[in-house]
């Protein structure tokens, strides 16, 4: 009993760590440093549009949180020298599924918006698909950069 309820915590921990690590690569989403800097902005015209997959992230929390919750489950496996044992194989099959999990479930749909600006240059931008703004061949837009990092919106 005991064994399962620290099971299910470790699960509900795994879940909220990983949670936060999600990122938003939206065009209206900014980091902090990026507030109140001055963006250089640019106008084109959407020439084409193609969807990608936005890989998801791959940090130490994802896998280090499913070898705890995949050792503690091994662990009770067992008695003695076999607990150990399976304990060492949970934890390595749990930080190999807890890193796969993570990439998983920060993976995103995007989208990649290539665009004719005023100058004349034709240069594609990825982001994150947003449901309250669609892009669509023809449309005029903005580009905002700053920093380096760049956004597309109407």
């Amino acid at each position: 009993m005991r064994i399962t309820k620290l099971l299910t915590a470790s699960c509900v921990a795994l879940t909220l760590a990983l949670g936060g690590c999600a990122s938003n690569l939206s065009g209206d989403s900014y980091s902090r440093d990026e507030a109140r800097k001055v963006q250089t902005v640019r106008l084109g015209t959407v020439e084409m549009l193609r969807p990608v997959k936005i890989e998801g992230t791959k940090t130490p929390i994802g896998a280090g949180a499913g070898a705890v919750v995949g050792g503690v489950g091994g662990s009770a496996i067992g008695g003695g020298r076999g607990a150990a044992v399976a304990a060492v194989i949970g934890a390595v099959a749990g930080g190999l599924l807890g890193a796969m999990t993570e990439e998983g479930l920060t993976r995103t749909q995007g989208v990649e918006i290539t665009v004719r600006e005023d100058d004349g240059s034709l240069r594609a931008y990825v982001q994150q698909v947003q449901e309250n703004e669609v892009f669509r061949v023809g449309d005029r837009v903005r580009i905002m950069t700053v920093d380096g990092t760049s956004r597309v919106a109407h």
